[in-house]
């Protein structure tokens, strides 16, 4: 059952993360349905931030709050509390009641001053070269019992799958559009060259360099100097491929 309930949730969750343009939206989608899926675990509101690292660098980049952002990026900006333990140790860091845990004494107040008495860190697999850590908050201390912290580890497992998913799927589309970017730059530059080729009667190679030292000449870049030359010669009223030293 529990099996079929984390499908049915990863299911939900690629589904959420399905229509949003880049990973800030992505983590957003995420610790928004973290944030809830710990509500109902627990009976209580609880929020959620997310903090990325990746060469030794982090940074908190969503939250299903406002004050779960500032909260978690104050822990980085002091480089102390179950967030960042969870990041290193890869395990679940629990902070189980800001009033009586020893632990990060400076945490635990910037804590308590926004009515948070509980917080759990808990860390997601990524790339070998990246992490990333759900950085759960509670306005009251007991809520993250044995139960919940073992959902927030299941959430977190699932998560991030779809996190590793997302990343994925943007660094497949970023090199999509660097290719589709320079497919276009050299089907210009073909296109033009063979302009200049069929008014010129001469090889590829000297309609080429017709074309770069008309570019060197004129400052501008070879391949708008190419769609520039496409688009007089495609337009209403063709002219010449003549350009001017």
């Amino acid at each position: 059952m529990v099996d079929q309930d984390m499908a049915e949730d990863f299911e939900r969750l690629v589904e959420l993360i399905g229509g949003t343009e880049d990973i800030k939206s992505v983590l957003n989608a995420i610790t928004t349905f973290a944030a809830a899926t710990m509500t109902d675990t627990t009976g209580t509101s609880i929020e959620c931030a997310v903090t990325l690292r990746r060469r030794k660098h982090t940074a908190t980049i969503g939250g299903s709050s406002d004050t779960a952002v500032v909260l978690d990026r104050i822990e980085q900006t002091l480089g102390d509390g179950p967030c960042v333990d969870a990041l290193e140790t890869g395990v679940p860091v629990l902070l189980g009641d800001v009033d009586s845990d020893p632990r990060w004494p400076e945490y635990r107040k910037a804590l308590a001053a926004a009515g948070i008495a509980s917080a759990l860190g808990v860390p997601m697999k990524l790339q070998d070269d990246a992490g990333a850590v759900l950085d759960f908050f509670a306005p009251a201390s007991g809520l993250f019992s044995e139960r919940a912290v073992s959902e927030a580890v299941r959430f977190a497992d699932m998560a991030g799958m779809a996190l590793r998913l997302a990343i994925r799927i943007a660094s497949a589309d970023q090199r999509a559009e660097h290719l589709k970017a320079a497919m276009d730059t050299r089907t210009a530059i073909d296109v033009a060259c063979g302009i200049i080729m069929a008014q010129n009667q001469c090889s590829k190679d000297q309609a080429f360099e017709v074309l770069r030292r008309a570019s060197n000449t004129r400052n501008q870049k070879l391949n708008d100097l190419a769609q520039s030359l496409v688009d007089r010669f495609t337009g209403p009223q063709p002219t010449a491929a003549y350009f001017e030293d």
